[in-house]
C-alpha cells in the first residue's frame, strides 16, 4: 500500500490524515475538538473525560475513513508532555482502540511541522528558502527559523488552551505575553536572527481561522485550498477581535466551530504578540501542519 494514516493528538484538537505517498495527495481527513488539556493547569493530569473523548474520536474517525488505528502513525504533543499521568493515558488509549501514540518533544514537533510547511510552500509556489514559522498549539507555541537547508527551533511553554484556562482578564494575559515576547526576542538575538530578512509564515487553527474569516468563510464552509497562501495582516487580527467582541456566541461558533469559541480570542492575542516581536505587518497562512509532516516523513522512510 502506498498510503499512510497519520494522527496528531494535540492539546485541544484530534486530527487524522490519510495520505497518498505516491502522488503526495490527501485522500481523507478528520478533525475533532477533544479538549485534552482541559483542567491540566489545575491537576497536571489528563482527565478521564478527556481520555474518553479521544477514544470516541478515534472510533468515529476510523469508521469514517475506514482505517485500522493499530496501523496508524500516532503522535501527541504538549499536553501529554506536561501531564504526570501520560504513560497511563497512552496505555489506556492503546488498550481501548489499538492506537499506539508516541509523545514527541518540541524539536521533533518542529521538524515534522517544518517538513509539511516546506512541501506546502513549494506546492503554493512560494519562496521557501528563508522564513520564520509560527505554530500556535493548545499547550505550546513553536517558533522555527528556516534558512535554506538549516533550521533552528524553540518550543515555548504557552498555548491557547493553557493561557485561556489560566487567565480571566486580558490585562493579566497581556502581561504574561509581554514576558513571552521578551523570551522570543532573546531567542532571536541569541541566534543572530534579523527577522526583516525572513518571510513570516503561520500555521495551525488560529491563523487559518483568521484567514478564513478574511475570505468570507466560516467553519462550515472552510476551503483550505483558498486559505493556503492567504496573507493575513495585523489589521486583520484587530478586525477579528472587534468582530468577536460584538458578536453573539452562536455567531462566533458558526465562524470558528464548536469547542473553539472560548479559545479563539486568546489565540488571536498570541498571534498578535508574535507579529509584534517579529516587527511584521503580514504573514502567509498555511493549513498544513504536524499531521501532514508525520505522513510525509513516513512516506520518505518507507
Amino acid at each position: 500500500m502506498n498510503q499512510v494514516v497519520a494522527i496528531d493528538l494535540g492539546s485541544n484538537s484530534f486530527r487524522v490524515l490519510v495520505y497518498d505517498c505516491l502522488n503526495h495527495k490527501i485522500l481523507g481527513e478528520y478533525n475533532e475538538v477533544v479538549g485534552m488539556a482541559d483542567g491540566l493547569n489545575q491537576t497536571n493530569k489528563i482527565s478521564k473525560e478527556a481520555q474518553e473523548r479521544v477514544v470516541t474520536a478515534i472510533q468515529r474517525s476510523s469508521e469514517k475513513l475506514a482505517y485500522n488505528p493499530k496501523e496508524a502513525i500516532c503522535v501527541t504533543t504538549a499536553a501529554m508532555r506536561l501531564a504526570i499521568n501520560s504513560q497511563e493515558v497512552l496505555a489506556f488509549l492503546k488498550r481501548q482502540t489499538g492506537a499506539n501514540f508516541r509523545i514527541i518533544d518540541g524539536k521533533e514537533e518542529a521538524r515534522l511541522t517544518l517538513l509539511a510547511v516546506q512541501y506546502a510552500l513549494k506546492r503554493e509556489k512560494i519562496d521557501s528558502s528563508k522564513f520564520i514559522l509560527l505554530d500556535i498549539g493548545g499547550g505550546s507555541t513553536e517558533i522555527i527559523i528556516n534558512d535554506e537547508d538549516n533550521f533552528i527551533s524553540h518550543s515555548f511553554n504557552f498555548g491557547i488552551v493553557t493561557l485561556t484556562q489560566k487567565y480571566n482578564n486580558y490585562e493579566d494575559l497581556n502581561e504574561e505575553l509581554s514576558s513571552h515576547k521578551k523570551d522570543i526576542k532573546s531567542f532571536l538575538d541569541e541566534n543572530s536572527i534579523n527577522s526583516k530578512e525572513y518571510t513570516f509564515v503561520a500555521t495551525a487553527g488560529t491563523p487559518t481561522t483568521i484567514a478564513a474569516i478574511k475570505l468570507g468563510q466560516d467553519f462550515f464552509h472552510y476551503d483550505k485550498e483558498q486559505v493556503n497562501g492567504t496573507k493575513v495582516r495585523i489589521t486583520d487580527l484587530f478586525n477579528c477581535l472587534e468582530l468577536f467582541k460584538n458578536s453573539s456566541v452562536s455567531t462566533i461558533t458558526k465562524l470558528v466551530g464548536k469547542g473553539r469559541v472560548e479559545f479563539i480570542e486568546v489565540g488571536v492575542y498570541i498571534y498578535k504578540a508574535i507579529f509584534e516581536v517579529l516587527e511584521k505587518n503580514e504573514s502567509i497562512v498555511l493549513d498544513d501542519g504536524l499531521r501532514e509532516g508525520v505522513a510525509i516523513n513516513s512516506c520518505l522512510f518507507r
